[in-house]
């Protein structure tokens, strides 16, 4: 046995929520790569498809759960179709999220209506799918991984118009660790990945500009905003048996961001 079957995924399904955006669709991939089952969820059918569809191109397995995954029922509903499908549910992956630059706001004057979308979006949408994933997971006694997809605004704060988004995040790190702890007698390890600026169509523009992306990559010491492909590797560490003595982690992937701070 080589050291690094360590980090294969057979025989193991994972659950992608967010698997239709372009994060969630490089892990849904990288992950299949590793030899995972593969389940994406996402509230469009066209972004499902295209999920799937680069799934199986790049020789994987993968099927489509058409779901709005901050509706309770709609979660319980996708977690069911999955176990169903596949018999078993092993790493639920929480791929949804964003929205930062869209509502921005004084904090002292911060809006409910975009406050409630930002926490939804973000927290709700990671902490109802997850629910219904670990039961099934306990239910099965097979232990396995809950990853969530954070951000270095979960522990840095920006004078932007940021409060919550920097909240949703830091309420993404503060549930990582705390499932970890409830859930390690179960043998289910809870950790997350922490990116900086990811260079996806959700922030095309932006990069477009030479003034923003001169000051963005300023302050990473790499020197380049980050690809989805960058988050993969260490996806596939913290949903492997790699990772099996590893917690309670949130781990930067900044291009040393952080380290500067």
């Amino acid at each position: 046995m080589s050291q690094l079957d360590i980090f294969r995924l057979d025989d193991r399904v994972a659950m992608v929520a967010g698997g239709g955006g372009a994060i969630g669709a490089a892990l849904a991939v990288g992950l299949a790569g590793a030899g995972a089952k593969i389940a994406v969820t996402a509230r469009s059918q066209d972004a499902l498809d295209a999920a799937v569809a680069r799934v199986e191109a790049a020789g994987g397995e993968a099927i489509a759960v058409a779901a709005d995954v901050t509706d309770r029922a709609a979660a319980e509903a996708a977690v069911a179709k999955i176990t169903d499908h596949d018999g078993r549910l092993d790493i639920p992956v929480n791929a949804i999220g964003g929205g930062a630059g869209k509502v921005l706001f004084d904090a002292q004057d911060y809006p409910d209506d975009a406050w409630q979308w930002i926490i939804d979006l973000n927290v709700t949408s990671t902490l109802l799918p997850t629910q219904y994933a670990v039961k099934a997971m306990i239910d099965g006694g097979r232990g396995g991984k809950v990853l969530n997809i954070s951000s270095v605004r979960g522990m840095l704060g920006i004078n932007a118009g940021y409060s919550a988004y920097v909240a949703a995040k830091g309420a993404i790190n503060s549930l990582t660790r705390q499932w970890a702890t409830e859930w390690a007698q179960h043998r289910i390890n809870v950790n997350a990945i922490s990116p900086t600026f990811v260079d996806t169509p959700q922030v095309a523009m932006l990069l477009d500009d030479p003034e923003f992306k001169s000051a963005l990559l300023a302050r990473i010491p790499l020197a380049r905003v980050g690809g989805t492909d960058d988050l993969v590797g260490a996806a596939i560490f913290f949903c492997s048996d790699a990772s099996s003595f590893i917690t309670g982690q949130i781990l930067g992937i900044d291009g040393g961001l952080t380290a500067t701070q």
